[in-house]
């Protein structure tokens, strides 16, 4: 599997194209033998996790970024399956609070960056602020900007700035430790449409559909022109992104759960060595115990 990584990552930005991806791709996995695979991965992640909260040298940023029904939530319950609570923090991201609009659009994501030894995963992501606000530019108005009063006064040079504050938010954030996945779930626009209809069918899923979530289908290629254009702008070789695809949700998990566990094992994580003064502490408490004291 960990083979085939390179085929969903973009480290190169110009050179990106959403149209050389197929959402139903799975590479001739079939889905009865990825429980088993997935369990694996998820075992041998969870070790790896371990090894980064002992070190407390680096963390670990996971961004998920989709249209609605792609399975993020799903995605994040069975790869994180096996995390141990103490090492790992989710933040699903949801429209701003009058608190963030009073601030810059990084803000709110600065203060949720996993601290060192710690996995962060965002459900959605600063992204989100060159994605459904460029679909909805009327929601920057929101922002109080110098200089933007209506949305006529949003020009190209407006995002090129903003992409631009995103990438070196990133460099900044990587140079100091922290290492980015970001992981773009393509789900179909039929696929889509399937888990809709599921989710009004079934009552125990109910609760997820949103008739919004309808309405938003109708600007589908404009979000779309939006991941494509952000992908462009922010794909880099510190920070790539993985266009992953989502029609099937066994393969994307694997996919997944194959991306985290590959980059986790390239930081060669080991466990810290103490001194030799605390070895001799250690002997001496270990020789304590076994006396009876």
């Amino acid at each position: 599997m960990s083979g085939i990584i390179n085929k969903f990552k973009i480290t190169a930005g110009k050179k990106f194209s959403l149209n050389d991806f197929d959402p139903a791709y799975s590479n001739g996995f079939k889905k009865e033998d990825a429980k088993a695979a997935l369990e694996t991965l998820v075992e041998e992640i969870t070790v790896q996790q371990i090894k980064l909260y002992a070190a407390n040298r680096q963390s670990l940023l996971i961004i998920f970024q989709a249209m609605d029904a792609a399975g993020k939530d799903s995605a994040i319950e069975h790869t994180m399956s096996g995390l141990n609570p103490q090492g790992c923090e989710v933040y699903s991201f949801k429209q701003p609070s009058t608190e963030d609009y009073e601030h810059d659009f990084l803000w709110r994501h600065f203060k949720a960056l996993p601290q060192r030894g710690r996995i962060g995963i965002h459900n959605r992501s600063h992204y989100e602020n060159v994605l459904v606000t460029k679909v909805h530019p009327e929601l920057l108005l929101k922002e109080q900007l110098p200089g933007i009063t209506d949305v006529n006064q949003i020009k190209k040079t407006f995002w090129e700035h903003r992409y631009e504050s995103i990438r070196n938010f990133e460099k900044h954030v990587t140079a100091n430790g922290t290492i980015i996945i970001k992981f773009f779930l393509y789900v179909s626009k039929e696929e889509q449409k399937e888990r809709f209809l599921k989710r009004i069918d079934n009552p125990k899923k109910n609760w997820k559909f949103s008739a919004a979530d309808v309405e938003e289908r109708k600007y589908w290629d404009d979000y779309m022109q939006a991941y494509e254009h952000a992908i462009k702008e922010t794909a880099t070789e510190k920070s790539p992104w993985y266009v992953v695809p989502a029609d099937k949700k066994w393969f994307t998990r694997l996919v997944i759960s194959t991306i985290i566990l590959e980059t986790l094992k390239e930081l060669d994580l080991k466990f810290p060595v103490l001194a030799k003064q605390e070895m001799d502490k250690l002997d001496t408490a270990k020789a304590q115990l076994l006396a009876g004291n």
